[in-house]
């Protein structure tokens, strides 16, 4: 039988999703070999159980909690589609805020007022911390990016169809960067999370003349305190690099010395 394939949401622009939606050329072969059972961005259908589960999207809410713990109960293989989902994402900034203040400073201070008297309407709206799915539940799989690189979605849903288990080498931006010869933005007097970053997106902001923000989130092995001197070396001052590790890496326990 075809595997049955979802896509879920959580806090989180749904741009990952549109990107997969974007994907015309295959997508069609891919869904003649699975079965689409509930995917909100395409259509209305739901099912019980999943083989695999792609979820997009970070964790706010405490009932947020019991619905991706849910969701990993029902599928036997579930991947973190995008940066919301793999490391937190810009949203997770707020984590240096204190909740109720970030909420008023959001939706007022009318609604600032009404968290901190009615826990109810603190407990339906009102996040407490922003969290990748992996602090939640057991992830398999992690397609990275801001949004999800289309390329290693096919690679993902390719292999396991296969049988096999997807691979994504452990490479920083800056090995894409070298491949696609580009000069260094350090070089330029800019500041760049390119050496702790893990690659695969083939450097596209460095490419179109940007610098890397990190939103493919941390490698495992990344000299985090020698980045952070190399930045001091080009005289980034510590409020920038603060800023720096903070802008997609919040959730992130990396930044040290800063």
């Amino acid at each position: 039988m075809k595997p049955k394939v979802a896509f879920f949401d959580f806090a989180s622009c749904e741009g990952c999703q549109l990107a997969i939606l974007n994907c015309e050329e295959i997508l069609l072969d891919i869904l003649n070999l699975i079965n689409l059972v509930e995917f909100r961005e395409a259509l209305s259908e739901t099912s019980p159980r999943y083989d695999i589960a792609f979820v997009e999207g970070s964790i706010h809410r405490d009932k947020d909690i019991e619905r991706i713990q849910n969701l990993r109960s029902r599928t036997n293989f579930l991947v973190a589609l995008g940066a919301c989902a793999c490391n937190g994402n810009v949203q997770a900034r707020s984590n240096f805020v204190a909740p109720a203040v970030n909420y008023g400073v959001v939706y007022g201070e009318k609604a600032r007022n009404r968290v901190q008297v009615d826990p109810d309407y603190w407990s339906l709206w009102a996040h407490t911390r922003v969290r990748p799915l992996d602090s939640i539940v057991k992830v398999d799989a992690y397609l990275r990016g801001c949004p999800a690189v289309p390329e290693e979605f096919l690679h993902l849903v390719k292999s396991l169809l296969q049988g096999t288990a997807p691979y994504f080498p452990q490479i920083p931006v800056c090995a894409d960067c070298k491949k696609n010869e580009n000069e260094c933005v350090f070089e330029q007097g800019r500041t760049c999370m390119g050496p702790v970053t893990w690659g695969g997106c083939n450097s596209i902001c460095v490419n179109k003349g940007y610098v890397c923000d990190g939103c493919r989130g941390s490698l495992p092995h990344a000299n985090v305190d020698a980045h952070i001197s190399l930045m001091r070396e080009y005289k980034i001052d510590d409020k920038d690099i603060r800023s720096r590790y903070r802008l997609f890496l919040g959730a992130e326990p990396i930044g040290r010395g800063v």
